[in-house]
C-alpha cells in the first residue's frame, strides 16, 4: 500500500526547475551566459550548459551534499529513457565542458542589476557606499592546485598544508551584496587585485578602505576617473601632510606623491589633498582618516567616521562564504584549477541571492539588511529550494517569494543585553584531588 502511493506521488510530480524560486536570475541570463561564451550545447545531453549553471550555484548552496545527491534530490538533470540518475563521470565531464566562462559571466551581470536594486533606500548623501578589503581561501591539496594557486610560506621555512586563492572584493557596505572581484594565485599582492578593481567601482560612490590599501595610485586613481567618485581610509603611523587649512580636529593636508609611484603611473601629480579627520574607533583608540569629501557642510566629521564604522561589518561576509555556506569545511570541493575558478564564481552568485532576498526582506520589515540573521536566511533558502523541487510550484512563485520572505523577516538577530558581571580571570578547575599533608610545627 505504501508502496504504490510512494510510486503515485513520483509519478505525479513534475519535473522540478530551480529557477522557480529563483526569480532574480532570469532565465534568459543563463542561455545569454552560455551563448556569449560559446558554451552551448550542440547535442542534446541530460546536463547541458544551462543545468550546470544551476547545478554550481545549487552546490554552493548544500556543500554538505556530494554532487550527485544535489543533482538527484534536486532534479537538475534532463528526464532520459531508462535512466532515473546521471553516474558520476558525466557530471564531471559536464562541469568541464562548461568551465568558468559562463558563471563569471553571470555574476558580473548579476551583481550589477542587484546592487543598483534599491539603490536609493541604501544611499548615503546620494553616493552608493563600498568596502574595499581582501581573503583568503582554501583549495584542495592536488598538484595542479598547488602548481597554479601555490601557498603561504612561513618564515621557519614550512610551507602552508593547502594551496591558497587570494581575492579582493568591492562589497556593499549596506547590504553585503559582492558587486565586484578579482581572484588568482595567492603569490600575487592584494595591491595588484586592488588597481584591477578600482576602474569598475561605480560613480557617485563612497569607497572605504583598509589601511593596508593606502596608496596613492590607487586613492588617486579612484577620484582623477569616473565621476563623483569618493574614498574614505584611515591613515598610517607614518603618514606625512602639510596642514593646508581647517581646524586641527578636521583639515586639509597636502601630501607629497613618491618618484617611485609617480615613475610606475606617470598620470599622478607630485602632490594630492585629502581631508583628514580624527575620529574615535569603537575601542576609544583615536584614529585619522582621510577622505577626498571635502564639503564639510555636507559631508560631516561624525557621519563619515560612522560610515568607516559600518565599514567593519563587512568582515562578516567572508565568514558567511568561508564558513556557514561552506558548512565549516576545510576546503573548496575542486581539485582543479578550472574547477576552483566555476566554484567560487557560483558560490559568489549563490551568496549574492541569499542576501538579495534579506535586503528585499528587510525592506518590507522596515529593518536593516544586517538586522536579518544570515545563518537562519540561509537554512530557510535551503529549505524552501528543496521544497519547491518537489511539490507543484508552478504558478505560485509570488506565493513562495512572499513566504520566503515573511520567513526572511523573523529571522531577525535579537541584540545582546550588556554584560551583568563584571570581566574577572577565573582559576582553573583541578582535574584531580589533592591532598596537602600537614607540616610539622615542632
Amino acid at each position: 500500500m505504501l508502496a504504490a502511493h510512494l510510486h503515485y506521488l513520483l509519478e505525479a510530480q513534475p519535473p522540478a526547475d530551480l529557477g522557480r524560486l529563483v526569480a532574480h536570475l532570469p532565465r534568459e541570463w543563463i542561455e545569454q551566459a552560455v551563448q556569449e561564451t560559446d558554451k552551448a550545447s550542440i547535442r542534446r545531453r541530460r546536463l547541458p550548459a544551462e543545468q550546470v549553471v544551476w547545478l554550481v550555484i545549487a552546490l554552493a548552496l548544500y556543500r554538505h551534499q556530494s554532487i550527485s545527491e544535489v543533482v538527484d534530490d534536486l532534479d537538475l538533470a534532463l528526464s532520459g529513457e531508462g535512466k532515473p540518475f546521471v553516474c558520476k563521470s558525466a557530471v564531471a565531464q559536464a562541469r568541464q565542458r562548461t568551465g568558468q566562462e559562463p558563471l563569471a559571466w553571470l555574476f558580473e551581470k548579476s551583481a550589477q542589476v542587484w546592487t543598483r536594486q534599491d539603490g536609493a533606500a541604501y544611499s548615503f548623501k546620494g553616493l552608493s557606499l563600498w568596502a574595499m578589503d581582501g581573503t583568503t581561501l582554501r583549495t584542495a591539496d592536488s598538484p595542479a592546485n598547488r602548481a597554479h594557486f601555490g601557498a603561504q610560506n612561513y618564515a621557519s621555512g614550512k610551507v602552508a598544508s593547502y594551496p591558497q586563492v587570494r581575492a579582493v572584493s568591492l562589497t556593499a557596505i549596506p547590504t553585503h551584496l559582492v558587486g565586484d572581484i578579482a581572484f588568482g594565485c595567492y603569490g600575487s599582492n592584494e595591491m595588484l587585485y586592488a588597481k584591477e578593481l578600482v576602474p569598475r567601482i561605480p560613480d557617485d560612490s563612497l569607497t572605504v578602505f583598509d589601511k593596508g590599501f593606502f596608496a596613492a595610485e590607487i586613492l588617486c586613481g579612484l577620484t582623477m576617473h569616473g565621476h563623483n567618485r569618493h574614498f574614505l581610509i584611515p591613515a598610517k603611523a607614518n603618514t606625512c601632510w602639510e596642514v593646508v587649512g581647517g581646524s586641527p580636529d578636521d583639515a586639509i593636508v597636502r601630501m607629497r606623491i613618491s618618484p617611485q609611484a609617480r615613475k610606475k603611473c606617470p598620470e599622478l601629480p607630485e602632490y594630492w589633498e585629502a581631508r583628514a579627520i580624527q575620529a574615535i574607533d569603537a575601542r576609544g583608540r583615536q584614529r585619522i582618516l582621510l577622505t577626498s569629501m571635502t564639503d564639510r557642510r555636507r559631508f560631516k566629521a561624525a557621519d563619515l567616521a560612522a560610515c568607516y564604522t559600518r565599514r567593519w561589518q563587512v568582515e562578516t561576509s567572508y565568514r558567511e562564504l568561508k564558513q556557514s555556506m561552506l558548512g565549516m569545511a576545510l576546503t573548496l570541493r575542486s581539485r582543479t584549477v578550472e574547477g576552483v575558478y566555476q566554484e567560487i564564481w557560483g558560490a559568489l552568485i549563490a551568496y549574492n541571492l541569499i542576501r538579495l532576498e534579506m535586503a528585499k526582506a528587510a525592506l518590507q520589515a522596515r529593518l536593516e539588511p544586517t538586522d536579518l540573521s544570515f545563518v537562519r536566511s540561509f537554512h530557510t533558502i535551503q529549505y524552501e529550494l528543496m521544497w519547491a523541487a518537489t511539490t507543484r510550484a508552478q504558478g505560485k512563485l509570488p506565493t513562495l517569494l512572499q513566504r520566503l520572505r515573511e520567513r526572511l523577516i523573523a529571522t531577525t538577530v535579537e541584540k545582546r543585553r550588556g554584560r551583568e558581571c563584571p570581566r574577572v580571570v577565573k582559576s582553573r578547575p583541578k582535574r584531580y584531588a589533592v591532598r596537602y599533608l600537614k607540616k610539622d610545627l615542632n
